[in-house]
């Protein structure tokens, strides 16, 4: 909690800082609602147009984002666990979902429904839980996952993971009992692209950062130099913010399912080292990948 106050903090004082500094445009990625809000609402006071960036501050007053289609990112998730089932008739699925506070994780779990509520609706397959996780903790979202596990009498055949530390979170516990289903991830991490390659995780989800920061500073460009209609332009797409009930203009960016058979593509774009996948027990996986390690 500390560290948390702590960060707030911190990113209040750099914002303030901004604010007297009298910069042309702001662009901020808020660690809670009610810290974007109290910088947004000094921003707008002095004239500085905000943009939110990854993370949506809701309520807030931002006149632009820039982040990925999260809506898109978790019908990802969905298709590829549905993919790694197979015909499965009524198989058990337990979810993972992140953090109630980040607008993200929200969107994520929307498009998820959208692939899996029919399923769970028809019967076709069985919702057992859907369980947030607070602060996207791994080690608590590991133990959530047990418990309910176990109150399913050890029952499970797939999982949907909001991330990937929460997959190696899942990962730990299934092994820990050897249960082996699909689960997936988000985030194309190291530690999840090997998870994949090993077959424990089924899918990771890539979402290009450089693409992302790359949008941003063309949109902060346009805006700084009073090109609206240059910025407009960019921010193709509107995130609804369900707290202002108002529709934000947005830079959404897509996103790439990423299965054992296509982790190649982020090592051959030079996303990831073969070295760092292909450490020890992996060497065998990537062989077969043609990922080359060294």
């Amino acid at each position: 909690m500390e560290n948390a106050e702590g960060d707030e903090a911190k990113f209040a004082q750099i914002a303030d800082e901004m604010i007297r500094r009298k910069v042309k445009v702001m662009m901020i990625t808020p660690l809670s609602a009610a810290g974007g809000l109290a910088v947004q609402k000094k921003a707008k006071a002095a004239g500085i147009p905000v943009i939110d960036y990854d993370r949506v501050t809701l309520g807030g007053q931002a006149e632009y984002h820039v982040g990925f289609d999260s809506v898109n990112v978790g019908q990802l998730q969905a298709d590829g666990l549905l993919g790694c089932l197979g015909e499965k008739p009524g198989a058990q699925i337990i979810e993972i979902q992140g953090a109630p506070t980040d607008h993200n994780a929200t969107l994520f779990a929307q498009g998820q429904k959208s692939r899996l509520a029919p399923k769970y609706d028809s019967g076709s397959l069985k919702l057992v839980k859907t369980q947030p996780v607070a602060d996207w903790n791994n080690d608590l979202g590991g133990k959530l996952f047990e418990q309910i596990l176990s109150e399913n009498g050890g029952k499970v055949d797939g999982v949907v993971a909001a991330n990937d530390g929460l997959a190696g979170a899942v990962i730990g516990v299934l092994k820990k009992k050897n249960i082996r289903v699909p689960v997936t991830g988000q985030d194309a991490t190291v530690e999840g692209l090997r998870a994949v390659l090993a077959g424990d995780q089924c899918i990771t989800v890539y979402k290009p950062v450089r693409d992302e920061a790359e949008a941003a500073a063309r949109l902060a460009i346009a805006i700084a130099r009073g090109d609206l209609e240059g910025a407009d332009d960019l921010a193709t797409g509107n995130l609804r913010d369900p707290v202002s009930r108002r529709d934000m203009k947005s830079v959404l960016l897509g996103a790439t399912l990423i299965k054992k058979d296509t982790v190649r593509t982020l090592v051959t774009e030079g996303i990831v080292k073969p070295a760092e996948l292909c450490a020890g027990e992996l060497a065998q996986a990537c062989a077969q990948q043609d990922i080359l390690g060294g």
